[in-house]
């Protein structure tokens, strides 16, 4: 009667158990699954770590947060954080708050932040603050990006060489049209009825790729012996493709860890669409809430 018992109370446990809620499983490149600490610890030997987000995951947004304060205590704080979010020519407000001089909300303000900045983002920079690490600005300002898209890469050469040199990579700018991820994107946007302009929409793509590249490369070079944990959107880095593939084309010597976020209703394997050449793929619930 005890053993019935027993198993009765075993097989209830374990039904309750199974039927919890899940909300992220991670995956190595064998489609292995493993636990976040061995996620951090493998990417301690990369010179860059990338986590490329979906922008309104809060899941993304909390295991960044956790990933930063992991590979900072295993880097004795000798690390440097980057995001796509902030462009270069914020560089001095995100300083300046990082220093202590301004406020958050004129960070917001003066630096462009994203809406989602006090959500998703703030306790990112707030860490790199408090441990008194670097927080680079990598991305391209916005407007250049506009000019190529609506006229093509060559418009950049007509700007001062001043801001050229201060704001974008140095150009020329060589565009990897033949990358899946430009293909993909080109074939979109040719789909969309814009063919004619479709080079342009990857080109003004490519010259935020370049640009953080060319950011994450040099901020390497001004912080020797520390490595970098980079923040941007999924589509730029995942295959090791978009700003990874620059990072290698300005320094073939610099290591590259790349995380992808993707959602799914099933987080038992990584799905055949959102397999690739990641070190590591997190599967989040798609059902889970987002930020905005």
């Amino acid at each position: 009667m005890k053993q019935l018992l027993l198993s009765t109370i075993l097989l209830f446990t374990s039904l309750i158990v199974n039927a919890q809620l899940k909300a992220y499983q991670i995956f190595d490149k064998e489609g292995k699954e493993v636990t976040f600490e061995e996620m951090s610890k493998a990417l301690e030997q990369y010179d860059v770590v990338f986590f490329g987000e979906l922008h309104n995951n809060p899941i993304a947004h909390w295991l960044q947060f956790e990933l930063s304060k992991s590979l900072a205590t295993a880097k004795n704080n000798e690390i440097i954080f980057g995001a796509e979010m902030f462009e270069r020519d914020n560089q001095l407000v995100l300083n300046e708050y990082l220093e202590g001089y301004i406020k958050e909300a004129t960070l917001i303000k003066d630096g462009k932040a994203w809406d989602n900045y006090k959500t998703d983002y703030a306790p990112l920079v707030d860490f790199a603050k408090e441990i008194n690490a670097p927080f680079v600005a990598t991305n391209v300002p916005r407007r250049y990006a506009s000019i190529v898209s609506k006229k093509g890469l060559e418009e950049l050469e007509k700007l001062e060489k001043s801001t050229k040199k201060q704001y974008i990579a140095p150009l020329p700018i060589e565009v990897p049209y033949d990358l899946p991820s430009y293909k993909e994107m080109e074939d979109m946007m040719a789909g969309h009825g814009m063919k004619g302009k479709a080079k342009n929409f990857v080109a003004a793509q490519a010259i935020k790729d370049a640009t953080m590249g060319n950011s994450i490369v040099k901020a390497l070079k001004d912080n020797k012996g520390k490595s970098m944990l980079h923040f941007n959107g999924n589509f730029h880095s995942k295959n090791h493709e978009g700003t990874v593939w620059y990072v290698k084309h300005y320094n073939k010597k610099v290591t590259c860890g790349v995380i992808s976020f993707v959602d799914q209703s099933d987080l038992s394997k990584v799905e055949d669409m959102n397999k690739g050449d990641n070190e590591f793929t997190i599967v989040c619930n798609l059902n889970m809430t987002k930020t905005f």
